[in-house]
């Protein structure tokens, strides 16, 4: 609607094209027709608000006049003012600028006139600077001399703590003058230093090597217990004591690198000189042309030095060790004493080690000396596992090489020998039950005894990377004994039910079982992480990201590849032998077949019969089976045994159901003599290895089943197959009117075979009505 002038009533357009044209054509915006809706409505009793409405518009259209006039008066004074503060400011940052080049121009004059001033004030303090430099220089020299002079001036009136006293102060000193820059000073120092220490030690040595002499240093045998002490053993204590406290405390002002063994911390200063006549000894028996120096006798000198160690330890712990003590010394007087000889030890060990490169009997003789001589180190004089031992001078590349050459060599040639022996595939224990229980021939028993003993040579290298090198020739050999395994088992596979065949399998079956129970060892976990841990593709192989993080968290093993290269010659063996038992039993129901076929249908019936026996054609077969059971529990280790029953069962059990049920038909006399052969008499066969032996022959026993069903549910079972079958040609037929044939089969206790194989059983009765 629109209200005209004269207060009419008119419909006016408002859809969108007239909204969107305007007021050209005539029509109202939509805000004015929605303003006129909401105010006045369709009701025409509601006109008497018009008046109200337009007196409130025109007011409202007053007050924005009265706005928009206010605003547009008052916008040009704000800009103007606006200008005005922004040409004060301009005309400000002007003169700010000019007094910033006054200034600017006076400070350089003032630079330019006070620069000789600074010049020359520069030149007389670097000439103070130079003269201050002059005068320490000269205050250390004079202190060096001063010390050198207090020194000399102890040492005349033999005060030997403060003569070390004062090497202590000199050395402190040049601590000092690490990072002065001044190299001539510092060499002069130093040559000081090393003169005074020299001199001080020389004389602390000779007097404790006279005392040492006294108290029968060194115990070249081992020490007696005498029975009073001599008279003066209090004074030769103190003596002790003082002499040992003042070597500590020269050595700790300063520590010297002459006295250095590395990688490791120098040796005790008094140490070092209890060392000097067990080092002439050694250097006098062990080198040179002495009949005592021979490359294939190196037990004389390791033992030798096993012999100081026993016979020096309880002076060392009882003499040494309390001063060490009270003196601060953090140091085991007996350790430091075996890290000593134990150096004499190794640079005769690296002497004579290259000279045996060449000489197999000696170098391995050589290895088994020094693991021999760690082992000692390590337990009977508690040498600590942090310090180097002698197996150090194994790692040396040459050497470690030679020594991985000669373990093959030798463990290839030991294989070969234990193949060849006489007994190589009868077990040692063979007459003890209890001890024959993986039944293992004796030449895959001392080939796992030559890897557990390589195992022991390697297991105390301290390198993990040497270590893995081991593992890979292990798995190596391992591998060359699977393969010649495989050889011989491929000239045994014409009879696979002989003892040599049965030995193989349980070979290959043993050295399995040891290797799945290393890689369950701590050892090999420690050696799968580092092998993961360094990379080593040599020993894992090229692997992918899910392989390397198996082995990381130890779920797999580093010797999967071998254990399923053995599973599988286990296997294809153990399927061989069960497959020559099953020809075996197969010839014997030729020959007699089970019983023929006539004969199913004219036994009489059970009722008709006083007592049930075997049927005699079916005797050989048991027997056979019986026989062969019997010789297979005794050439098979118990796991194989196990495995290889169960498969016998389960291929007996398709062979009589393929070859004897459904190659025939039964009566019902015929049924249960079937079901009385195979429950009375198969069954119980494999009854002493198990409880439940029906398990292992499903189909021949769910086949009785069926077989011996009474007429009437035979029948009703028949009916629900046959409607099975036809409801699903059928799709369309509605399901739940007949119970389904799993169900039925399961009341019947029948759930391997299918309900199509159950109408074949079922069709090879006899028995039925009106037949």
């Amino acid at each position: 609607v629109c209200i005209a002038g004269d207060g009419c009533v008119c419909p006016i357009s408002t859809n969108d094209e007239d909204s969107e044209t305007g007021s050209g054509d005539g029509a109202l915006p939509d805000y004015v027709v929605d303003l006129i809706e909401k105010e006045i409505g369709g009701d025409l009793k509601s006109l008497k608000k018009v008046s109200s409405l337009l007196e409130k518009l025109t007011a409202e259209n007053k007050l924005l006049e009265e706005q928009v006039l206010t605003v547009s008066s008052s916008v040009p004074l704000r800009v103007s003012a606006a200008l005005s503060a922004a040409e004060e400011s301009r005309v400000s940052l002007e003169g700010l600028l000019q007094r910033e080049r006054v200034l600017s121009n006076t400070l350089i004059q003032h630079l330019q006139g006070a620069q000789p001033w600074a010049d020359s004030l520069g030149r007389t303090l670097e000439q103070l600077d130079n003269t201050e430099k002059h005068m320490k220089y000269l205050q250390c020299v004079s202190r060096i001399e001063e010390l050198s002079d207090s020194i000399q001036q102890c040492l005349m009136t033999n005060s030997i703590w403060e003569a070390v006293v004062a090497v202590g102060s000199m050395a402190s000193l040049d601590v000092g003058l690490k990072q002065s820059g001044c190299s001539h000073l510092q060499a002069f120092l130093r040559d000081t230093l090393h003169f005074w220490h020299k001199i001080i030690k020389d004389r602390l040595a000779g007097d404790f090597e006279e005392l040492l002499i006294q108290l029968h240093w060194p115990f070249i045998s081992p020490p007696t217990q005498s029975l009073s002490p001599p008279a003066n053993a209090q004074e030769l204590h103190s003596q002790l004591e003082l002499l040992v406290a003042q070597l500590l405390s020269l050595q700790t002002s300063y520590p010297s690198p002459q006295y250095r063994l590395p990688p490791t911390t120098p040796l005790s200063l008094p140490v070092q000189i209890m060392l000097l006549p067990l080092s002439k000894r050694f250097r006098y028996h062990f080198t040179g042309n002495r009949q005592t120096n021979s490359l294939n006798k190196p037990e004389w000198f390791l033992t030798q030095v096993l012999m100081w160690m026993a016979n020096s330890s309880n002076f060392m712990e009882e003499k040494i060790q309390p001063i060490l003590d009270r003196n601060g010394a953090n140091v085991n007087a007996k350790v430091e004493l075996c890290r000593g000889l134990l150096t004499l030890a190794q640079e005769k060990l690296v002497s004579d080690a290259p000279r045996l490169l060449y000489d197999d009997a000696l170098f391995c003789h050589l290895v088994d000396e020094i693991l021999q001589f760690e082992r000692e180190l390590r337990t009977t004089h508690s040498y600590p596992s942090t310090l180097p031992g002698a197996l150090h001078v194994l790692l040396d590349e040459v050497v470690l090489q030679k020594w991985l050459t000669v373990e093959r060599k030798m463990a290839i040639e030991k294989v070969d020998a234990m193949l060849s022996a006489e007994g190589a595939w009868s077990s040692q224990y063979k007459d003890i039950s209890d001890m024959d229980e993986l039944k293992a021939p004796d030449c895959a028993e001392t080939f796992m005894t030559l890897l557990l003993v390589i195992t022991d040579r390697y297991r105390a290298l301290p390198c993990p990377r040497a270590q893995l090198r081991f593992l890979a020739l292990q798995r190596e050999l391992v591998d060359d004994f699977r393969i010649r395994l495989t050889q011989v088992m491929k000239e045994e596979s014409r009879n696979p039910l002989g003892a040599r065949y049965c030995a193989i399998l349980n070979a290959a079956n043993y050295i399995s079982t040891v290797l799945g129970d290393w890689g369950d060892n701590v050892f090999f976990l420690q050696l799968q992480q580092s092998a993961v841990a360094l990379g080593e593709e040599e020993l894992l192989g090229p692997l992918g990201v899910t392989e390397s993080g198996r082995l990381a968290s130890l779920e797999g093993s580093l010797f999967e590849g071998l254990l399923g290269l053995l599973e599988r010659l286990r296997g294809d063996m153990l399927g061989r032998l069960l497959e020559a038992v099953m020809r075996d039993v197969q010839k014997k129901n030729d020959t007699n077949v089970y019983p023929c076929p006539p004969r199913w249908l004219s036994l009489p019936s059970q009722c008709d019969q006083a007592t049930m026996s075997l049927s005699s054609l079916a005797c050989p077969l048991m027997q056979c089976l019986r026989d062969h059971l019997l010789q297979l529990q005794q050439m098979l280790c118990l796991p194989l045994f196990q495995m290889g029953w169960q498969d016998l069962a389960e291929r007996l059990d398709l062979f009589l159901y393929q070859n004897v049920i459904l190659y025939n038909h039964f009566n019902e006399g015929g049924a249960a003599q079937l079901q009385f052969d195979m429950t009375r008499n198969l069954f119980p066969l494999f009854g002493h290895y198990c409880k439940r032996p029906e398990n292992f022959f499903k189909h021949v026993k769910e086949a009785c089943v069926i077989l011996c069903l009474n007429v009437g549910s035979a029948l009703l079972l028949r009916d629900v197959l046959r409607q099975a079958e036809e409801d699903e040609e059928e799709p369309g037929t509605p399901e739940g009117q007949q119970p389904s044939p799993v169900t039925a089969l399961n009341e019947l206790g029948v759930y391997r075979l299918a309900p199509c194989d159950v109408l074949i059983l079922l069709n090879l009765r006899a028995s039925w009505p009106g037949k």
